[in-house]
């Protein structure tokens, strides 16, 4: 199997990656407050965690709006 051929397969998930992680990226832009860390913290687990930091972000880290 060739390179291409392995994108071309896992594209939609690529693509959900990038969504969750720019969705959650926005969401801790606006907040003023986060649970658990600090803002950088999640900002580095929502960018390095690929699909689960944005989903932990969502899950436990979210403060009050």
């Amino acid at each position: 199997m060739k390179i291409g051929e392995i994108l071309l397969m896992f594209w939609p998930l690529l693509v959900l990656q990038l969504i969750l992680a720019i969705a959650a990226l926005l969401d801790i832009r606006k907040r003023k407050t986060v649970k658990h860390l600090p803002r950088v913290a999640w900002i580095v687990i929502i960018i390095v965690g690929e699909m689960l930091g944005p989903i932990l972000y969502f899950a436990v880290g979210r403060g009050e709006e």
